[in-house]
């Protein structure tokens, strides 16, 4: 390809609202187009990164036994009302009507329409098993759509449906997407780690994230160094401490903490460490019923953990604070609770609270605590003597921390960050059963099958992967993925008919052995070509000038290298092969 009949568009600046690195340069490099909100054009350049995304994805999928097709973006509501998805989904789903005021979506995901072909044409348990795929664009319609093609509102994405007749089949077909999964991203020359994960709202039992690396991130990942344990903080374990509780060695009192709310305050005023102070967190159920959550102070909660203990869930308002526990945020406290809690000491109370604690919370001795009283806190209170806590209401409820023992038993644990481009999922028959999707036996009755999703998100992987390779410069993505192989920068074309001739010669011998080249045939000045190449990513330079000609020699550069080196221009093309 020749930059004369290519269209290049590249920028100094990237517009102010560019957050992360990979948003700015793919807008600098002229990879995308800002539409509107979460809308975004690929341009020339961009799309051959794009496509070569797709290319790698698409020949992993049928190698695995993948088969493609291609169903409608626009999808009618009936199919989500039988799963009780088309409220359920809420505001990110675009609804949209006809002429005849028929109601429809744009696509946010396909497994209803999916599963409604596998009910329309398998029959018999021997059609299965059969794993459908399609890479199209889906529109989720974001609440604060940012980061360019990181969390855009329109994308192209991979998604794979798999239909089984036992479970046996379902965990065979999981294992090879995960293996398929894992070939993708090593192909694309990717870091990446796969780690467990929660189902969230598409369903299902099994789940595992595919993570690019990155420190811009937006999900934290724990992860064993010295196994192969990892799995995203909101589903990893916090092991309960593998040390007794210590004796109740000190007595309780109550000490005055005027204006002293938070944990880092109160551990200040009273000279003690977070890890000692019980950290009180009241949240209301979806039936109403208040209750309170105990953590060591210096954990977080994890909302997706706590939510599995109480279904859905709010934090309590103020005025709910203190109509429950008679004080204001900042002095809750379970030492006296016994009066508020009739289901643990047959009381007559006012107002029900049920008590849930974290596992490492339970473990302390001799802590601090809120008072239920303005302006007060206990010291030296103690699970047992002081705080009650039934033995079934102790839950993992927070989020895991470095240092933390494996849930494998294997070693401590580490955190880091990582972008979600894939995402597998063991649906089983949450899907199937909504929608009748059966079959019939061997014995000739009829079954429910089993499903499995899997889903990559294309275009997400381009801007993953530019977080990942990129210095001052520009873009350095791998060579799989990079838009072109190699770029001919001749040093006055227009001026130097050896220039033009060695790079013509050089540029169809390239072309002829099968490399994407660019041939850059501007009338630009040195500065500018080596600029936006660089820019733009491409892996390896040729400079063609006259001064190396006289030589017979050409610099070659790729595009990590500290330094070029002069090559003899007939083996340019031998040394280019030899670098991919």
């Amino acid at each position: 390809m020749r930059v004369s009949q290519f269209f290049l568009s590249t920028l100094k600046e990237a517009p102010s609202e560019a957050e992360l690195v990979s948003h700015r340069l793919m807008l600098r490099a002229g990879y995308i187009r800002k539409l509107a909100s979460g809308l975004y054009t690929w341009m020339p350049m961009g799309l051959r990164v794009l496509r070569k995304v797709e290319a790698v994805v698409r020949e992993e999928m049928n190698k695995s036994g993948g088969i493609e097709l291609l169903m409608p973006a626009v999808q009618p509501a009936e199919l989500w009302q039988e799963t009780g998805r088309w409220e359920v989904f809420g505001p990110q789903m675009l609804k949209i009507r006809d002429r005849h005021d028929n109601q429809f979506c744009f696509g946010p995901t396909h497994e209803e329409v999916n599963t409604d072909i596998a009910r329309r044409e398998v029959k018999s348990y021997r059609q299965l098993p059969l794993n459908f795929y399609q890479i199209q664009t889906k529109f989720r319609d974001e609440v604060r759509p940012r980061f360019g093609v990181m969390r855009a509102r329109e994308f192209m994405m991979k998604d794979a449906y798999s239909f089984h007749a036992n479970f046996d089949s379902l965990e065979q077909t999981y294992r090879v997407m995960y293996d398929t999964y894992s070939r993708i991203f090593t192909r694309l020359g990717l870091q990446f780690r796969a780690v467990a994960a929660d189902t969230g709202a598409i369903g299902g039992s099994g789940s595992h994230e595919f993570h690019v690396l990155a420190d811009s991130g937006e999900d934290a990942l724990a992860f064993c160094p010295t196994s192969d344990y990892a799995a995203n903080v909101e589903l990893a374990e916090a092991v309960a401490p593998a040390s007794p509780r210590g004796e109740a060695s000190q007595p309780l009192e109550k000490v005055i903490t005027p204006g002293q709310k938070t944990i880092e305050e109160v551990a200040v005023f009273l000279g003690v460490s977070s890890q000692q102070i019980l950290k009180t967190i009241a949240v209301v159920n979806g039936q109403g019923n208040f209750a309170l959550l105990l953590l060591r102070g210096d954990h977080t909660l994890n909302e997706i953990k706590a939510s599995k203990v109480l279904g859905e869930f709010r934090f309590a308002t103020s005025e709910e604070i203190e109509k429950y526990m008679h004080c204001r945020p900042g002095y809750i406290g379970t030492v006296g609770l016994e009066k508020y809690l009739p289901e643990i000491f047959g009381n007559a109370a006012p107002y029900p609270v049920t008590v849930y604690a974290d596992r490492s919370a339970v473990a302390i001795n001799n802590f601090v605590c809120g008072a239920n009283e303005d302006g007060f806190h206990y010291t030296g209170a103690n699970f047992g003597r002081d705080v009650f806590v039934k033995e079934e209401n102790v839950h993992d409820l927070r989020n895991v921390v470095a240092g933390d023992a494996s849930p494998d038993g294997m070693g401590t644990l580490e955190l880091c960050r990582g972008i979600e481009v894939g995402h597998i999922f063991q649906l089983r028959s949450k899907y199937s059963e909504a929608l009748a999707a059966t079959y019939l036996d061997e014995n000739g009755k009829t079954q429910v099958m089993e499903m499995g999703c899997y889903g990559i998100g294309v275009s997400r992987i381009v801007a993953a992967a530019i977080e990942q390779n990129y210095d001052e410069r520009g873009i350095t993505l791998p060579v799989a993925m990079a838009p072109f192989q190699v770029v001919i920068a001749p040093i006055g074309m227009k001026k130097s008919e050896g220039v033009r001739n060695a790079a013509e010669q050089l540029y169809a011998e390239l072309s002829a052995a099968g490399i994407e080249v660019l041939l850059d045939d501007r009338d630009e000045r040195p500065g500018v070509i080596f600029a936006d190449m660089e820019l733009i990513g491409i892996p390896h330079r040729i400079v063609i000038g006259d001064r190396g000609l006289k030589e017979g020699k050409v610099e070659y550069q790729g595009r990590r290298d500290a330094e070029a080196q002069l090559l003899d221009l007939q083996a340019a093309c031998k040394v280019v092969q030899s670098a991919l």
